[in-house]
Formats: structure tokens, sequence, C-alpha cells
């Protein structure tokens, strides 16, 4: 069975999204590095980092949000959640996938710790340069890679939906849509019901 290691307000939470996507049974397992715990064998196989999220899926162990993404889609959705290999739209699904880790959030981190922007050295130029890549994509689109949903639309709607709820960033209206879009569907909702569960039943 899928294992999530997981602690609230962490990445982690929006790994319960995308395992709702994949519609397979998972158990959860928390990791409270905040009060000095220590972690399992099993969470430092698939963390070496000892970060969150990490998961286990019986002999496999990995950890960041976007390989875990990119993992489930493959494994178990593959041409629902996950384009086929031959399939025109992998590329663009692999670049938004992996967008998050080498753009979004890195661009956050420089604008919140109020760093001096490097648009000639980092990858994601500036702060409004990246945030110009997705409004961009999204212009006359449903969904960032494909014709449809996929895993890589449930990581980037959660990473655009954190920056507008700490006030970062401002959707325009079709970003906007494209999110409403993304949260209106059942596995999200299931998500948040198996989230408020794992809560309440640590109080």
């Amino acid at each position: 069975m899928i294992t999530l290691y997981w602690n609230p307000q962490t990445r982690a939470e929006r790994m319960f999204w995308l395992l709702e996507e994949i519609d397979e049974p998972y158990r959860l397992e928390r990791f409270n590095y905040k009060d000095g715990a220590q972690p399992s064998e099993a969470f430092k196989q698939a963390s070496p980092l000892r970060k969150l999220p990490a998961l286990s899926d019986d002999d496999v162990h990995l950890a960041d949000s976007a390989a875990i993404a990119l993992y489930l889609a493959d494994r178990y959705a593959m041409g629902r959640l996950a384009p086929a290999l031959d399939d025109p739209a992998r590329g663009p699904y692999l670049y938004w996938m992996f967008f998050t880790p080498s753009a979004l959030e890195p661009a956050i981190a420089e604008k919140v710790g109020g760093l001096e922007p490097r648009p000639t050295s980092y990858p994601w130029g500036t702060f409004d340069r990246m945030t110009g890549a997705f409004e961009d994509r999204l212009k006359g689109r449903h969904w960032i890679a494909s014709d449809s949903f996929t895993m890589a639309d449930a990581v980037m709607s959660s990473s655009i939906a954190y920056i507008a709820a700490f006030k970062l960033y401002e959707p325009v209206p079709h970003v906007a849509d494209y999110l409403a879009r993304c949260t209106d569907r059942p596995s999200y909702a299931a998500a948040a019901k198996r989230l408020e569960e794992a809560m309440a039943a640590l109080a």
C-alpha cells in the first residue's frame, strides 16, 4: 500500500489531492519534525534530506512533490493523468510539472526574502516573468499541459493558489478561472475531507 509521510502545514498536504486523483488506497504516517521526532527508517529511505512530502509504495521510495506527482501519474494513471510517452503533450506536461520546483518556488523565496532579482543568472528571471509565463500559457486554455486535466495541473494550481493566498500574486481573470476548474474536481473535495479527518485525529 502507498504510504504518505506528512505533517500539517507542509507541502505534504497537497499530496492528499494527488493521491485522491489516482483513486488508490493509501495510509498516512506523520513525521512531526517540528517537535524533534525521530524519522522512521522507511521515511529516511524515502527522503534522505528528511523533507516532506515523501512517499513509499511497496519497494519504491521517493520525495519531492513534483517527483511524487510524476511517479503516481505514470504508474497509476498513464494516459489519464499523464500523457503517454509518445503523446505530443508529454513535453509540455514535463515542463509544467517541474516549473513549480525549478521556477515558481525559487522565485517565491527570492521575493519573500527581499533578494535582489538576478534575471540573467537565475532560470526564472524575475517573479513577474515567472507569473507571466503561466499567465501566457493559460490564455485560451482550460489546462496547463494538454486538452485534459493532468497531474501537472494539480501541482501548478496548488502552487499558484499558494502565492495568491499569501497576497504575493493577484490572479488575472483567466488564471482565477483555471484555479476554480481545478478545485471543482471531486478528488479535490475528497482530499480536503481526508485532510480534515487527519487533522481531527491529531487533536
